[in-house]
């Protein structure tokens, strides 16, 4: 690691963290383990314990009894929330901007997801998360109804909010995405009936929230199977 000028090796080590809290490096549940990260930032378990205790108190990490300190689970319930809410303002908006959508910008979304295929070989969470949002953006963006553009728009800053890390959490997501992307491409280039298109887009993201929901539970269930 480069030293941060100015900065003591607490405030190095809390920086290093919170950075890959944040691009979803340490996805919810990733144990932090005090020696390996001292080892990576060549400084001793004192300042690293000392940051790890800083993000606890923001929030970011807990401390589980046996287990130590972890990236902090996802709330369910207001992950849940915000997934059901986003889905059903999310499908309204891209089936009444299916009509607006030209061949260009078909093609545009096409090549996105045709990306994102690309990188199932070689997954990159972060990468593939950043895509599937320019794809949806691509497909909702065009919607004429203002209001509920913003409220898309509040639900993916929501859903940022509280670290969406579905695709690190639940790689074998993201195959099943890029074939329903695919589906709701060839719905709206088929000029579908709105609902339809409506309802594709919908329980697409409600899918998505099922299987991190269901990922949740199951390594709730056996946590000695989580990362070290």
């Amino acid at each position: 690691m480069t030293a941060l000028v100015g900065t003591g090796k607490s405030e190095q080590a809390y920086l290093w963290i919170r950075a890959r809290i944040s691009s979803h490096a340490f996805g919810p549940g990733y144990r932090l383990v005090l020696g390996s990260i001292a080892d990576e930032l060549g400084m001793s378990v004192v300042p690293v314990r000392e940051a790890i205790r800083r993000l606890e108190a923001e929030g970011l990490v807990t401390f589980e009894r046996n287990v130590g300190a972890r990236v902090t689970l996802v709330d369910e319930d207001e992950y849940a929330d915000t997934m059901q809410t986003l889905g059903l303002v999310e499908g309204a908006a891209t089936a009444l901007s299916a009509p607006l959508l030209d061949g260009a910008a078909l093609d545009a979304a096409a090549e996105v997801n045709e990306r994102m295929t690309r990188l199932l070989d070689h997954f990159d969470a972060h990468a593939f998360t950043e895509l599937n949002r320019r794809f949806h953006s691509l497909l909702f963006e065009p919607c004429p109804n203002p209001q509920l553009l913003e409220l898309v728009h509040r639900g993916w800053s929501r859903l940022s909010g509280i670290r969406d890390t579905t695709f690190a959490y639940v790689p074998g997501r993201a195959h099943h995405s890029v074939e329903e992307h695919t589906r709701i491409l060839e719905l709206i280039r088929a000029g579908a009936d709105p609902l339809e298109i409506e309802l594709a887009a919908r329980d697409h993201r409600w899918r998505t929230r099922d299987a991190f929901l269901d990922a949740l539970h199951t390594r709730s269930a056996h946590p000695s199977g989580d990362e070290s």
